[in-house]
C-alpha cells in the first residue's frame, strides 16, 4: 500500500499548483511531510510546448520542491466535466493517497479549467470518505480541503508566510520554461499571458498578500469550514 500523504495538491495543469502554492508545498517539505501533486490533464492544449516538454518541466518542478508523489490523472485539456467517469478518477487518487490534507483552486479564476478542477475535486472528496461508493477501494476522510489562487487573488482564511521559501518556488516555475520565458519565434512560440511578465505578477500578488501581515511573501488560502481554534 503507497504510504499516505500529509498534502495532496491537485491542478488543472502542470504549474497550477506551483503558481498558487509552490512556497507552501516548500515549507511543508522541508518540515518533513510528504506533499503530493496530482495534474488532472497534461495540458495538451497549450499554445506553447508539448506534451512530453511539460512532463519534463513538471518533474524538473517536482525535483525542486522535493515532492513524494506526482501524479498526472490524463483528463483531457479544456474538457474537464463533472462526470462519473472523471470524478472516480480524482475519487480513487484520494483513496490511493490517503492525504491527510486537500488542495485545490480556489472556486472562481478567469480560467474554465481551473474552476471545473475546484468543483470536481470537492465532489470527489466527499464521495472519497462514502464506503458504498466504488466499494472495491478503502474510503477515506480528508481532514480538511483549502483552496489557493492561481490567476487571481480573493480574501484568505489562511496565509502561510513564504518568504525563505520563495526563491525555491521561483526556481520550481521556472522550470515551465516552455510557458513562462520570453516568446521565440523561431522555436513557433507565441505569446500568451503566461509569457508576458506574468511570473512577476504572481510574485507582487505574494508581496500583497504578505503585507496584510508584515511579511515579505506570502500565499493564501480559503476553507469552506471553520477553522478550529483549541486556545488564544
Amino acid at each position: 500500500m503507497t504510504r499516505p500523504l500529509d498534502l495532496l495538491v491537485f491542478g488543472a495543469h502542470p504549474d497550477d499548483a506551483e503558481i498558487g502554492m509552490g512556497g507552501t508545498i516548500a515549507k511543508q517539505v522541508e518540515a518533513g511531510h510528504r506533499v503530493g501533486i496530482c495534474d488532472l490533464t497534461f495540458a495538451e492544449m497549450s499554445s506553447n510546448g508539448t506534451v512530453e516538454i511539460r512532463k519534463k518541466e513538471a518533474e524538473e518542478a517536482a525535483k525542486v520542491l522535493g515532492l513524494s508523489v506526482r501524479a498526472n490523472l490524463g483528463l483531457p485539456d479544456r474538457g474537464l466535466q463533472l462526470v462519473k467517469e472523471q470524478l472516480d478518477e480524482i475519487t480513487l487518487a484520494i483513496r490511493r493517497y490517503r492525504p491527510r490534507v486537500v488542495f485545490c483552486p480556489y472556486w472562481e479564476d478567469r480560467h474554465p479549467d481551473h474552476v471545473k478542477c475546484s468543483h470536481m475535486v470537492q465532489e470527489a472528496v466527499f464521495s472519497a470518505k462514502l464506503r458504498n461508493y466504488l466499494p472495491e477501494t478503502k474510503p477515506h476522510q480528508v481532514e480538511q480541503l483549502y483552496f489557493y489562487f492561481i490567476n487571481d487573488a480573493y480574501e484568505a482564511d489562511v496565509m502561510v508566510d513564504i518568504t525563505a521559501q520563495f526563491s525555491k518556488k521561483k526556481a520550481a516555475l521556472m522550470a515551465y520554461r516552455s510557458q513562462f520565458e520570453s516568446v521565440d519565434p523561431s522555436r513557433g512560440q507565441v505569446a500568451t499571458p503566461l509569457n508576458q511578465g506574468y511570473l512577476d505578477n504572481v510574485e507582487a500578488r505574494d508581496r500583497l498578500l504578505g503585507q496584510k501581515r508584515l511579511v515579505p511573501y506570502a500565499e493564501g488560502f480559503v476553507s469552506k469550514l471553520p477553522l478550529i481554534v483549541n486556545l488564544f
